[in-house]
């Protein structure tokens, strides 16, 4: 078997090759981090003998993520490696020396002495585009509770009773189509009652009818709201990005529905899971066979309960850890309060646990590992969701 080393980097990588004899068969070479370097990589590995060969990289964030899918698109064998195994070896060195020509040799290296080869698969791609959208998806929500939160600051001060008038708040198409075209209480009181009913009409696709309309522009006459211009500029910006937030978050929950529906994953067959949630899920976890067990994967989304002890004092409840993902620990919590909604045994479980005397969360984060538990078994065995 020969061993293929890639040394990855942000503009250019090193790779070479041995023989499972430890017979350097290609010397490190450099090729550069686009299309002309992946050819010349390719071309390199024309010389060598068909499928007789593995490719290893280490997991270096996202500069590697192209040459992965470059070489699995192309049908190569593709192992990507922990970095703490090539840093042992590493350390083993007598001159304890690190270049990138070197370090293609010891990743090579720590391939050979693998026992069992984990390769990447056109499924490992499509869960690190669900990781990578749904990792996107929360920072693009976070982004727009804030905005929101700036609009209402804004609007305290340029029409403050407005958030008070409509029943549903601020933030509802109805009101950003009024606040863009009107800003402020003086912009507002300013209009035309037809042009502004038509507007609240239109928006609100007929909730809002001229009385509403009418009421709006008495209030804004009599509102204390400032007509400062900077403030108006604020308030339309504030708003134009939050809408722009919106259709950015519509476009990735539909590219994760689309890969959802592709690798039509048991999950989905847990009820209260839907294909935003369980794509978050499976994204976060990636390849399930990863984690040893349940516990590990417990661990890894920070819900394992947190351990204090001292002297012959063992707390017998602790918070949970909350080590981890993130991510992954948000859509196994959300996941949890709909799983209890929707299936009776969690709902018991749910039940029993609050009768202990337990807060809402706790009792949530309790179902939220027994779902930890049944997600491994569904996802190492392939199995359906088939608890009564």
């Amino acid at each position: 078997m020969i061993y293929v080393g890639i040394d990855i980097a942000k503009l250019n990588h090193f790779a070479s090759a041995i023989s499972s004899e430890g017979e350097e068969l290609i010397k490190p070479f450099k090729f550069t981090n686009d299309a002309d370097g992946f050819q010349l990589l390719s071309s390199h590995l024309d010389s060598l003998p068909d499928d007789s060969f593995i490719i290893g990289l280490e997991s270096t964030a996202h500069y590697g993520d192209n040459l992965v899918r470059y070489l699995v698109n192309n049908g190569h064998k593709v192992c990507v490696i922990n970095p703490i195994q090539t840093s042992t070896l590493r350390k083993n060195n007598i001159r304890k020396t690190k270049t990138d020509k070197v370090d293609t040799y010891i990743i090579a290296k720590a391939l050979m002495l693998q026992q069992s080869h984990r390769f990447v698969t056109t499924l490992d791609i499509n869960l690190m585009d669900l990781k990578a959208l749904g990792r996107f998806r929360q920072k693009s929500l976070k982004q727009r509770t804030r905005l929101k939160i700036q609009l209402k600051a804004y609007v305290d001060e340029t029409f403050p009773e407005l958030q008070y008038f409509f029943k549903s708040g601020l933030h509802q198409k109805a009101v950003y189509a009024l606040l863009k075209e009107a800003p402020s209480a003086k912009d507002v009181a300013s209009m035309h009652l037809t042009h502004l009913a038509h507007l609240l009409e239109v928006a609100s696709h007929g909730h809002f009818k001229k009385e509403t309309a009418s009421q709006l522009r008495v209030l804004a006459r009599k509102s204390v709201g400032s007509p400062d211009s900077a403030l108006s500029i604020q308030v339309v910006h504030a708003i134009e990005q939050i809408e722009l937030l919106d259709s950015q978050i519509d476009h990735v929950e539909d590219e994760m529905t689309d890969i959802m529906k592709y690798l039509d994953s048991v999950i989905m067959t847990i009820p209260g899971i839907g294909y935003i949630n369980g794509g978050m899920i499976l994204g976060e976890i990636g390849d399930i066979r990863r984690f040893p067990g349940p516990k590990q994967l417990l661990a890894f989304a920070g819900l394992d309960p947190s351990v204090y002890q001292s002297g012959n004092f063992q707390a017998k409840r602790t918070r949970m850890s909350k080590r981890g993902s993130k991510v992954l620990r948000y859509a196994l919590m959300n996941a949890a309060h709909n799983v209890v909604k929707n299936n009776s045994t969690f709902k018991a479980y749910y039940d029993a646990k609050m009768a202990e005397g337990r807060t809402h969360y706790n009792a949530l984060g309790h179902c939220a590992g027994k779902l930890v538990r049944i997600i491994y078994k569904m996802l190492t065995d392939k199995v359906e969701f088939n608890l009564a």
